[in-house]
């Protein structure tokens, strides 16, 4: 039996399809979920072989699979402990619903290894490290050895810093130039006066 279910598992993936929807690619606000297409002239909906594939009859999964986990367990939901007692642990895998939180995931996780039951979400706990005193934070300090390091990082960046002030003071006379052209080229404006009729 167990042969068989991967056996049509393998099936199952094989003639899967990746169904596009028509102008995907062109247009940004499309999601890619299918659509029927309903074009008069569409080429998709008149089935051209470049144009993708249609959700039809054929590319369903075999009924004895359909629904199956890809590792060949059946899936269920559970949400407490007394649920894992009528589950099947050769044939049924378990995923933990998302509103359960950590203390009581953390049970189901326990009582789902001692019956030998498969979790498909499994969570790890997270160390908890101990806090330490002040006073031996205090007594733990950095060797000294590590200061003629930083001190030779800033002497590293004072001939970097020196460079770049170069740099920036050879841009400004440039730049003061292409303000004095900007200003020589712009033809002033004439004053006109307005005379009145009296």
């Amino acid at each position: 039996m167990v042969s068989e279910i991967k056996r049509l598992l393998k099936a199952r993936d094989a003639k899967k399809a990746k169904f596009a929807r028509q102008c995907l690619q062109t247009k940004v606000t499309l999601k890619d979920t299918w659509r029927r297409p309903r074009g008069l002239h569409s080429k998709q909906r008149k089935d051209y072989i470049a144009k993708g594939e249609h959700p039809e009859a054929g590319f369903g999964s075999p009924r004895a699979v359909r629904g199956f986990h890809p590792s060949g367990y059946r899936e269920v939901l559970i949400f407490t402990i007394a649920e894992l007692e009528s589950i099947d642990p050769a044939t049924t895998a378990v995923r933990i619903g998302a509103s359960v939180g950590n203390a009581k995931r953390f049970q189901i996780q326990d009582k789902a290894k001692e019956l030998g039951i498969k979790v498909l979400n499994v969570k790890a706990a997270k160390a908890v490290q101990p806090k330490v005193a002040e006073a031996d934070t205090k007594a733990i300090e950095e060797p000294k050895a590590e200061e003629p390091v930083e001190a030779e990082t800033k002497a590293e960046e004072k001939p970097k810093a020196k460079k770049a002030a170069k740099k920036a003071a050879e841009k400004k006379p440039a730049a003061k130039k292409t303000a004095e052209k900007k200003t020589e080229s712009k033809p002033k404006a004439k004053k006109t006066e307005v005379k009145s009729n009296e």
